[in-house]
């Protein structure tokens, strides 16, 4: 079978393209520019969609659901993001879709709405290939990753709630900032649904310039829970989080910048997602990970890549870890800041435990949660298995 890979810049593609290359399937490669992505219709698209057998992208785009309904094929999404503000659109509603949301809270949502073309389905790794990537490294280049805590991630330095703080009036400013402090420390459950009442939304409006197209399916309420203070919220939990840790340990932040409120976090740089990232979490001693609060209940790409390469994942608590997960014993969760450093603590001090947890939730993911094993799934949902 060939499927159309309408390819961008995301993190995991490869190992997608490469479980359906070892399932015996053609994929031929499609990429656009940025603004040709935003673009509604493509014939180009289009003359490539009617010479392949069905679709594949990460992250759904209404234009590909649109070109594959015309030509009379299926069209196959898997996200990475949520929510994935691009499926509230008429078009999730194409019967040529099949769109797997690894956020069961997301999934439900659009069940709730009839969108009987989206399905649940989390995240994997392949562990084949971050196996043979680290044993093929040498004691150097896995030395110079060498840390206590690391985080590979980003700090949302360009967010819009900044944008958007100094044109607020001031009675907004203080009711969402005590809504972001009151978010910071609790888990498990996301507070900013109930903040946003009809009387605050009505005066959101005025401030925020919020447009969208005939078919968009999305509110002003949607829009400003995730892209204004979801993204905020990470910056500031992500911030939070690592100054405390620093407090007490060494502690390395991988990303493009620094900002001005970490205080003694050694700023890294960026790492390359295919071949250093997995250096980095087999070298560190404990790897964060915090969920950005867009994602409700689901398990990010990160979890799943520390655990992929062997490292010890020390994460924020998510309501789905438990489904996938023994805490204690395949990785270890976290329910406060303050239980955060208490665990990070005890498990600096405890090798052997946490290289018995790494080695733990390594096995699990290899053995029940490979991108072949998602894609043989997915292809036999989408009946082309």
């Amino acid at each position: 079978m060939k499927f159309l890979l309408y390819q961008w810049s995301v993190f995991n593609q490869q190992d997608i393209r490469a479980a359906l290359e070892r399932a015996g399937h053609e994929v031929e490669a499609y990429e656009e520019p940025e603004e040709a992505r935003r673009q509604m219709h493509d014939e180009e698209l289009e003359r490539r969609v009617k010479d392949c057998d069905a679709v594949f992208s990460v992250n759904y785009f209404p234009k590909v659901s649109y070109a594959c309904q015309k030509a009379g094929i299926k069209y196959i999404a898997w996200t990475v993001d949520s929510p994935m503000l691009s499926m509230y659109h008429k078009s999730v509603f194409n019967p040529c879709n099949f769109i797997f949301v690894f956020d069961r809270f997301s999934y439900c949502r659009f069940r709730e709405m009839g969108a009987e073309t989206v399905y649940y389905m989390p995240l994997a790794a392949d562990t084949e290939r971050l196996d043979r990537l680290l044993d093929a490294a040498t004691p150097v280049e896995l030395e110079q990753y060498r840390s206590d805590i690391s985080f590979v991630g980003g700090l949302y330095f360009k967010n819009s709630y900044d944008k958007l703080y100094d044109k607020m009036p001031d009675y907004l400013k203080g009711y969402f900032d005590a809504a972001l402090l009151a978010q910071l420390d609790l888990y498990g459950e996301n507070i900013f649904d109930r903040m946003l009442t009809v009387d605050i939304l009505a005066q959101l409006s005025e401030t925020v310039d919020f447009k969208k197209d005939e078919d968009s399916l999305s509110d002003l309420g949607l829009v400003f829970t995730s892209t204004f203070l979801g993204y905020k919220m990470a910056q500031m939990e992500r911030i939070t989080c690592l100054n405390r840790l620093a407090e007490m340990f060494p502690v390395d932040l991988y990303t493009d910048r620094s900002h001005e409120a970490l205080r003694n976090v050694r700023l890294r740089g960026t790492v390359n997602y295919q071949y250093d990232m997995p250096k980095v979490f087999r070298s560190s001693k404990v790897n964060m990970n915090f969920t950005i609060r867009n994602i409700r209940s689901g398990l990010p790409l990160r979890i799943w890549d520390i655990l992929g390469a062997g490292g010890f994942l020390l994460t924020n608590f998510q309501v789905e870890l438990p489904a996938y997960f023994e805490n204690g014993k395949e990785l270890v969760y976290y329910e406060s800041i303050d239980d955060m450093c208490k665990k990070a603590e005890y498990y600096l001090s405890h090798d052997e435990e946490r290289i018995r947890i790494a080695q733990n939730g390594h096995d699990k993911v290899k053995k029940f949660h490979s991108y072949d094993a998602r894609i043989a799934q997915i292809l036999e949902t989408a009946g082309l298995a």
